[in-house]
């Protein structure tokens, strides 16, 4: 599977727009304090503890997009965006992932 922040892959030709397909994945207040409470790594304003669950949440959501790509026979999302939005005041991290299913021309 081919991912694309672009509308068009370089050298391989669209032959089918498949739909739009995204993914979605919601981090509970549960795990914001943990990774509050375990913030001792920062260093130079960065935490490792929660860098690691951002990257958590955003393979996770691109797995259920990927997942949604294959039902529909994709070989390749395009146009793809990343988005990051906390919800209320407990904390909720919400990374939701969305792009086009594309059937590409293998060269």
């Amino acid at each position: 599977m081919l991912y694309s922040t672009t509308s068009t892959l370089d050298g391989r030709p669209i032959k089918k727009y498949l739909g739009i397909v995204s993914g979605e994945t919601i981090l509970g207040a549960n795990v914001m304090r943990d990774l509050l409470a375990s913030i001792t790594d920062v260093v130079g304003g960065r935490s490792k503890a929660y860098e690691e669950k951002l990257e958590e949440a955003r393979r996770l959501a691109f797995a259920e997009m990927h997942r949604k790509a294959v039902s529909l026979g994709a070989n390749g999302i395009v146009g793809i965006t990343i988005d990051y939005e906390t919800m209320g005041d407990h904390g909720i991290l919400i990374v939701c992932t969305c792009g086009t299913a594309i059937i590409y021309k293998k060269v």
